[in-house]
């Protein structure tokens, strides 16, 4: 195997040929100073100037060499191409060529023209001195060889056949054959260099593979020699093992190896025995496979084979979770995976076995926890942490009920209490409340802390009067009551509670209705420039007006919505209302509708957005979509290709009530949005809370930074407004400062008479005249 030249060996190879060029950097001041010394004594002997000249161009092309040398040295041969390192050879080639040819001309001046016998035998041996250095420092590179064998050689042949002297024209001749030597035995060292480097590459990539397939393989594996010593033992085998370090065992004994493992606390101290014999009869061939229980915790199946040279291969895996399949299966059935509580069905047969053990009649109590914005700890910090911070409650809940209660887990970040009362104490009332108070607090899970508060709804009773298909239903009203109080509030359970359930469903049962019947109505509040001079667009609020009971709160009404899954109906009620209305309106006027996360969970959406466009004639230019944060955080694919197909059509997008979310920043770089509306909270107090301000100042910095429009919601006083204005925060306003929200025939009116008094006074309006 032979190189034919640099252009077909491999790159790296190359490389490591060209870097052997620039080593060994001794021999080069060596070489120099001993060329310098020499042709200075030439020089003394022949008082011929041009040795001093030829001594000041080694001097020259040393330093140009060492020069090159040091940029060598620093280049980041990482990055090199095939092309960089061949320049990088050529620059090599060029000093050595150099710095032979001066050599080779230093002696053929010699031998033509001074004729000194001293200076022609010095010169000479100088210079076949360096052509046998050639050999040991260039057979990286067959240009350098045999460049500077030329430049060594043809000045002295030519030298020398010029003399017209026989001898010396035969004697260099011979120089002939010698040239070629030296090149044939750097070329046979380079190629020899190369068949080891190839064989090497080789020899490794099989190691590699081999230790790769080895230590990846999903058995351990143990080979041992005929003397029972390891040979080969593999990273699985350790890791099964509890063994650190697989090299710590080679050629060590294998008894001597399991002995050490039940020392050390590897193996049961009541099993080595058992173990040994069985492996004993595994190695001798007495079995071929075996299940050995290496602790409570770990069965580990073994097969051997033997070879004719008497090296035994053993393979195992750990089999613990087929041996314990069915004792898991029936844990899982009856306990919750991931807290280690009962679930509910079998909390429900504790519950009734507890009651049927009774030996006497005593109030009872159930207790239901949840989580307060358990969903934001598993969106920020991830599911992992989440379930760690599920386990930790339940570690304290285990604590906090001891054996005063059964603690089980029903679903998600809900948790459930039995408390048997077998003390008979009076006050259950506060036993059931003083373990809800104790389970606020901080947690710390997955190297976090978590500051959690939980809400509770429970129920107490006799306990012949409990029934299992009505306990959850009960419990789970008294927890909806306590959650819509506040937050990590524990409320009991009171026969209103079903009253106002039946109302809620009822109104659901309405809301549908006025849903599907569309007899919703829009509203829409205007939004204007900073100086109060023109409305740009007006956002779009459903209202309900129930015939009954008169207006329902929005907030109340698209609660009920999203629990019922309608919101879509709503959404296309709306936009296909405020397209309508806004074509009426004068152009360039726009109108902007909320979409709802549930809006952006497919498609559907961008066909009811385009039919309502084509119905109504308006431009898409003139229509505003706006969406929360909260639609962000979920599905963020699906949300971004819904909302860049809305953008490609023309169609505004904007964030609303920005800053209220968990993850608000990282969204503006990333997703098709045109506008930002900052939310009221961040401009309630700007006017006499500095750190609000400046954290209203810096969202718009950021917003602007990144090419987006600002509108500021929530502006109320003309304090607010004269601050906004001054330190030009916002391109939008929208707020009661201007206005409230307005039936659509009056958004005309007031664009008309904007029109007129700006004619009429031919400057910008104040709030005041506005309103």
């Amino acid at each position: 195997m032979k190189p034919p030249s640099p252009d077909t060996v491999p790159t790296d190879i190359y490389l490591s040929f060209v870097s052997s060029l620039f080593g060994n950097r001794k021999t080069l001041v060596t070489g120099v100073f001993v060329h310098i010394l020499i042709y200075v004594l030439v020089f003394l002997s022949t008082y011929a100037g041009i040795y001093l000249a030829f001594c000041v161009a080694f001097a020259v092309v040393f330093s140009l060499r060492i020069n090159f040398f040091r940029q060598f040295d620093a280049a980041d041969k990482n990055g090199f191409t095939r092309a960089d390192i061949a320049s990088w050879e050529t620059r090599y080639v060029v000093g050595a060529a150099a710095t032979a040819a001066i050599l080779g001309i230093g002696s053929g001046y010699a031998i033509l023209i001074q004729r000194d016998p001293l200076a022609e035998f010095i010169c000479v041996a100088v210079t076949m001195a360096s052509m046998v250095s050639i050999v040991g420092r260039n057979y990286g590179s067959p240009r350098a060889v045999d460049l500077q064998i030329l430049a060594c050689c043809v000045p002295i042949v030519i030298a020398c056949l010029l003399s017209q002297e026989l001898y010396k024209g035969v004697a260099s001749l011979m120089l002939i054959p010698f040239g070629l030597t030296t090149r044939a035995m750097a070329k046979g060292m380079r190629e020899f260099l190369y068949r080891n480097i190839i064989a090497s590459r080789e020899i490794s990539l099989m190691a590699d593979r081999f230790d790769t397939a080895l230590n990846n393989m999903p058995h351990g594996l143990f080979m041992l020699d005929a003397q029972n010593r390891i040979l080969i033992v593999n990273r699985k085998a350790c890791e099964l093992l509890n063994f650190a370090d697989p090299q710590r065992l080679k050629d060590c004994e294998f008894d001597v190896v399991l002995r050490y493992g039940a020392r050390h606390a590897f193996i049961d101290g009541s099993l080595p025995g058992l173990i040994q014999r069985q492996l004993a009869q595994l190695v001798s061939g007495t079995l071929s496979r075996t299940l050995i229980q290496f602790n409570e915790d770990q069965f580990l199946e073994f097969s051997a084979s033997r070879r004719a040279d008497g090296i035994v291969i053993l393979i195992f895996e750990d089999v613990t979770v087929r041996i314990r399949a069915e004792r898991k299966i029936l844990h899982m059935v009856r306990y919750d995976p991931l807290t280690g509580l009962p679930n509910r069905e079998y909390f429900v047969d504790q519950v009734k076995e507890k009651l049927a053990a009774r030996n006497r009649e005593s109030r009872i109590g159930i207790l239901v926890l949840d989580i307060d914005d358990f969903k934001h700890v598993n969106d920020t910090k991830g599911h992992v942490a989440g379930d760690r911070l599920l386990v930790a409650v339940a570690e304290r809940l285990k604590a906090l009920a001891g054996t005063t209660a059964l603690v089980a887990r029903l679903v998600g970040d809900q948790f459930v209490l039995f408390f048997p009362n077998e003390d008979d104490v009076p006050d259950i009332d506060g036993r059931v409340r003083a373990l809800h108070a104790a389970m606020a607090g901080t947690y710390d899970a997955e190297d976090s802390s978590f500051r959690v508060s939980v809400s509770g709804g429970y129920m107490t009773m006799p306990g012949r009067e409990f029934r299992p298909e009505e306990w959850q239903i009960k419990v789970d009203l008294a927890l909806f009551e306590a959650k819509s109080r506040t937050k990590g509030g524990c409320s009991a359970f009171e026969q209103e509670m079903d009253a106002r359930y039946v109302e809620r469903q009822t109104l659901k049962d309405d809301l549908r209705e006025a849903v599907e019947a569309g007899r919703l109505q829009a509203v829409y509040q205007p939004m204007y420039t900073p100086d109060g001079s023109r409305i740009e667009c007006c956002e779009a609020l459903a209202r309900w007006i129930h015939p009954e009971k008169g207006s329902i709160p929005p907030d109340l009404f698209v609660q009920l919505a999203e629990e019922m899954g309608i919101v879509a109906g709503i959404t296309r009620f709306m936009v296909d209302q405020a397209c309508k209305d806004c074509a009426s309106w004068p152009a360039p006027l726009a109108v902007s509708v909320n979409l709802s996360a549930q809006d952006l969970r497919n498609d559907e959406i961008v066909k009811i957005v385009i039919a309502a466009l084509e119905t109504s004639g308006l431009e898409p230019s003139r229509l505003h979509l706006e969406v929360t944060e909260s639609c962000l955080m979920d599905e963020v694919v699906t949300v971004r290709s819904i909302l860049a197909d809305f953008r490609a059509r023309g169609i505004t997008i904007a964030i609303d009530d920005f800053g209220t979310g968990f993850s608000s920043l990282s969204y503006l770089d990333t997703l098709p949005v045109d506008v930002v509306k900052i939310d009221r909270s961040f401009v309630r107090d700007i006017t006499t809370d500095s750190r609000r301000f400046k954290l209203l100042c810096g969202i718009v910095d950021l917003s602007r930074a990144l090419s987006l429009r600002v509108v500021i919601e929530g502006v109320e006083t003309l304090e607010q407004l004269a601050l906004v204005v001054e330190r030009n925060l916002a391109d939008i306003i929208q707020g009661y400062v201007f206005s409230p929200p307005i039936v659509p025939e009056q958004v005309a009116e007031k664009v008309a008479s904007l029109d007129r008094r700006q004619l009429g006074t031919g400057r910008l309006f104040s709030p005041e005249v506005v309103r």
